[in-house]
């Protein structure tokens, strides 16, 4: 007896668990690193500290933080339509403390601009108070193009993979905060 033909529901399904997988992957290594640098409140325990604020606020923050990204891109293309969500800070209780992931793709108008997308984001992210932390091919099969980069001044960092292979083509985005502390009184929205 031959299986049933997978319904579109159940593709949509397993290609949201596909990139969920993708995205637990990604997302420890662009916190590990932006926990790892220099943006150190010497109060933190190694946790970069980016201040007191609701979790509504530092999301707003954050899309503002991929929005100015997005402007160094400097090729035409459109992004995903994703939003922030609400991550716990390692060492943390996650009742006073928690981070802002902002996870989303960038599709160049042509696939020939992927490159000089990423070869954009590599030369203007330094001239605008990130540093580059990691350029050069990932560890995975098809040898991404992976930018990690910080910026002090707004204690965020981004994780950057050039998906050449994907189809269609695309830089994959992770923007993630430093640890934030709620307003006493206040409790953290989580979305």
């Amino acid at each position: 007896m031959a299986s049933p033909k997978p319904s579109f529901d159940d593709l949509r399904l397993l290609d949201v668990k596909t990139k969920l997988s993708a995205l637990a992957l990604t997302v420890p290594l662009a916190i590990t690193t932006l926990g790892g640098c220099s943006m150190t409140d010497n109060n933190s325990d190694d946790t970069t500290f980016a201040g007191t604020s609701t979790s509504r606020d530092a999301s707003d923050a954050m899309e503002r933080v991929s929005s100015g990204i997005y402007d160094l891109i400097g090729v035409k293309g459109k992004t995903s339509d994703s939003r922030p969500t609400v991550l716990d800070c390692s060492g943390k209780d996650r009742n006073t403390h928690f981070r802002i992931l902002h996870p989303w793709s960038f599709y160049p108008a042509s696939a020939s601009d992927l490159g000089e997308a990423m070869a954009r984001l590599k030369m203007e992210l330094p001239k605008h108070s990130w540093k580059i932390v990691v350029y050069g091919p990932d560890t995975s099969e098809n040898k991404n193009i992976s930018l990690t980069a910080e910026n002090d001044k707004k204690k965020v960092g981004v994780h950057i993979v050039q998906m050449s292979k994907n189809d269609p083509p695309k830089l994959s985005l992770d923007v993630v905060s430093g640890c934030y502390k709620v307003p006493d009184g206040q409790e953290i929205e989580r979305f």
